[in-house]
């Protein structure tokens, strides 16, 4: 099973937790098209993240952390 790096925490307010997910975005007011942010997410915050980036039209992929796109 993958298990990522120490270092790279839940984006959640408070949370302590490792991500497992990074939710890569942008604001579409402020960024070209191919221009992505990333936060990251633990699994238990993943869909409440992903809902609020996707509330405000910001959300573009969802990806598991340590998988790259081709």
């Amino acid at each position: 099973m993958h298990e990522p790096p120490s270092d790279l925490v839940c984006s959640a307010r408070g949370c302590t937790g490792a991500a497992d997910f990074g939710l890569q975005w942008n604001n579409p007011s402020l960024h070209t098209p191919e221009r992505r942010k990333t936060w990251l997410a633990c699994a238990g915050h993943r869909e409440h993240l992903s809902q609020f980036l996707a509330t405000r039209g910001f959300l573009r992929e969802v990806v598991e952390v340590g998988r790259s796109r081709a």
